[in-house]
């Protein structure tokens, strides 16, 4: 009886051995299953963002030839919830945002699809003109800021701007705006249904939804556009860190 048992294990271990996939495919196995991991994770959890302009500071750093911040922005939230005044988001622009735009997209073919899948998984940007700014305004309200008014006015009523870059990066020229405007006065509009009014929270040094009022949405961004919420800054370490949402609406 104890010889057959042994003769037993000896086979069951001899099959486990012969079930064992060799290396050359194990490997290969692996680096599938993780970049569908990876892709998963970008395309329906959260991805990573450099930020490479000032137009959000002091919030998030960022400008030519510096270390960028590095964020995380969650894509989760917005399936259960609706963006909200005070988010900062990051979302892809419209026509009137994207004039200057250029693809980083190579004219080769080849390196065009390997650039294409890179952004698949998170090893390059995608092709398109992402941005980050924070929502000041959504649909049905309206927003402005006049000569005399305290702040942003949305519906009458001023918004907080305790998070706003002060002092202004650039000086405001009286006659046409004021610091508690954060530039040029403009306004009154409606933001048109399912849609968000965008600003900088370097007021003086972004080109936000104030610069596109002319367009088809009044320099708006529609809920579509919207690729999720910055969450944290993740990189430099010396800035890790959540990102602030106050409710800015009194």
């Amino acid at each position: 009886m104890y010889e057959g048992c042994l003769l037993l294990c000896s086979e069951l271990v001899s099959d486990t051995e012969k079930k064992t996939a060799p290396w050359y495919i194990e490997i290969p196995v692996v680096i599938v299953l993780t970049l569908l991991a990876i892709f998963l994770l970008q395309t329906f959890i959260g991805r990573v963002y450099m930020i490479p302009s000032q137009s959000m500071e002091p919030t998030l750093h960022g400008c030519a030839g510096c270390t960028g911040d590095r964020i995380f922005v969650d894509k989760i939230g917005y399936r259960f919830g609706e963006p909200e005044a005070g988010d900062v988001v990051v979302f892809k622009g419209t026509d009137s945002w994207n004039q200057g735009f250029v693809s980083q997209r190579s004219e080769n073919d080849v390196v065009r699809s390997m650039q294409n899948f890179g952004s698949y998984i998170g090893l390059v940007a995608p092709d398109e003109n992402d941005l980050v700014k924070r929502i000041v305004a959504t649909g049905g309200q309206t927003v402005s800021c006049q000569d005399g008014d305290p702040a942003v006015m949305v519906d009458d009523a001023p918004i907080d701007q305790s998070y706003t870059l002060d002092p202004p990066a650039y000086p405001i020229d009286p006659e046409t705006g004021s610091q508690a405007c954060g530039g040029p006065y403009f306004g009154p509009l409606t933001v048109p249904e399912d849609n968000y009014f965008m600003m900088g929270d370097n007021r003086t040094n972004s080109a936000d939804s104030r610069a596109h009022i002319g367009d088809e949405y009044q320099g708006t961004i529609p809920e579509e556009n919207i690729r999720g919420k910055v969450q944290a800054i993740i990189f430099p370490f010396n800035r890790i860190g959540g990102v602030e949402d106050p409710a800015i609406q009194q």
